[in-house]
C-alpha cells in the first residue's frame, strides 16, 4: 500500500535524528522505548517523532519573515500588473462617434485588421452565437464573472449593486466559469439593461425567457438555452475586472463588437488606430467589388492590388 511506503521511508531519516540518537543512547531511555513501542507499534512511534521534529522546525525555525522572504522572491508585481491593468486611453473623438463608426464595420474586417497588429486571438469562442442575425453592435466592455456555487445568501444584494453600475453603451460580457446548468440572462436582465441603454450581452453560458428578449429587440450573444434560473446553482463573485473567456482576455472599456459571426474584443488602447485601419479594408473592398461586378479578371484584379 502508498500509505506504509510512505511510513517506511521515513525510518532511516527518523534513526538519523538528533533527538532520537540521544533517547537510543540511554539504556533506562531505551527500555522504556521498548515498553512504548511494544504498546504504539515501532513504525507509528517513530512517525509521530518525526512529525513533531518537523513540526518544530517549521513552528521555530521556518520563521514568518523566512516565508514573507521566500514569496517575495517570486516577484509578482510585474504579472500582476500586465493580467490586471484596466486601461483609460482616451480618443481623440466622442466615444458615441467612436462606437457609431464601428458599428459601420463588420467583425472580418477588424479582426483582420488586428491581425496586422499582431492579435489573433481576439475573438471569442465559436461556441458563443447571437440568437439572430444581427448588424453590427459595438460598446464598452463591462465585465461580469461568476461560477457554479449552492450559495445563495448575498447574491441579490451583489446582483442589485452590479446592475446599478452600469452605464449607458455598455456591453456586457460575462464569464460563467463554463457553467452549463444555469441561465444568467433573462426577461427581467434584459428589461434591465435595455432601460439603462446598454448595448448587447454576451453571455458564454446559458439564457432563458428567450421569448421575451427577442420582443425587446436585445442583441444578445449566448452559447445554449434552458430554463434553469440561477439562484441556487451559480453565484456573481466580481465584475468590472480582467476576465478570460477561451483565449481571450477582455477588459473593462475595451470594445466589443458583436454580429452575425459571433462577438470581437478590442483592446482600448488601440481601438481608435484600429477603427480608421478597419475604414480603411472596408473601402477597399468596395473598390474590390466593383473591379469583380465588372467583370475583369482575377489576374486584372490581383495587378492592380486586390484580393480575395
Amino acid at each position: 500500500m502508498v500509505e506504509s511506503k510512505i511510513r517506511h521511508g521515513f525510518v532511516g531519516e527518523a534513526y538519523h535524528c538528533a533527538p532520537m540518537s540521544l533517547l537510543l543512547c540511554s539504556v533506562p531511555a531505551g527500555i522504556l522505548l521498548a515498553t512504548i513501542c511494544s504498546w504504539m507499534g515501532v513504525w507509528d512511534l517513530i512517525f509521530k517523532i518525526r512529525k513533531n521534529i518537523l513540526t518544530f522546525y517549521y513552528l521555530n525555525i521556518m520563521s514568518v519573515d523566512n516565508y514573507k522572504k521566500e514569496i517575495g522572491m517570486m516577484n509578482l508585481e510585474g504579472l500582476i500588473e500586465e493580467r490586471e491593468k484596466i486601461s483609460d486611453a482616451k480618443f481623440p473623438i466622442a466615444d458615441k462617434e467612436l462606437l457609431s463608426r464601428y458599428e459601420k464595420l463588420y467583425t472580418g474586417a477588424v479582426n483582420d485588421v488586428l491581425r496586422e497588429f499582431c492579435l489573433l486571438d481576439q475573438a471569442l469562442p465559436g461556441r458563443i452565437v447571437p440568437l439572430r442575425e444581427y448588424n453590427s453592435v459595438a460598446g464598452f466592455a463591462f465585465t461580469v464573472k461568476s461560477s457554479p456555487n449552492v450559495k445563495i445568501k448575498g447574491e441579490m444584494e451583489f446582483r442589485t449593486e452590479m446592475l446599478d453600475e452600469m452605464q449607458e453603451d455598455g456591453f456586457i460580457v460575462w464569464d460563467t466559469s463554463r457553467d452549463d446548468k444555469a441561465t444568467l440572462w433573462g426577461g427581467v436582465m434584459t428589461a434591465t439593461a435595455k432601460g439603462k441603454k446598454i448595448k448587447a450581452a454576451c453571455i458564454d453560458g446559458g439564457i432563458r425567457d428567450t421569448h421575451q428578449i427577442l420582443e425587446a429587440d436585445f442583441p444578445i450573444f449566448y452559447e445554449y438555452r434552458i430554463s434553469n434560473g440561477s439562484l441556487g446553482r451559480c453565484l456573481i463573485t466580481h465584475y468590472q475586472i480582467p476576465i478570460k473567456i477561451g483565449d481571450v482576455v477582455i477588459r473593462p472599456g475595451d470594445i466589443v463588437m458583436g454580429d452575425i459571426d459571433g462577438v470581437l474584443v478590442v483592446p482600448r488602447d488601440i481601438a481608435y488606430d484600429v477603427l480608421i485601419r478597419a475604414e480603411e479594408i472596408t473601402e477597399n473592398e468596395n473598390v474590390i467589388f466593383g473591379w469583380v461586378k465588372e467583370g475583369q479578371t482575377i489576374q486584372e484584379i490581383t495587378k492592380k492590388g486586390g484580393y480575395f
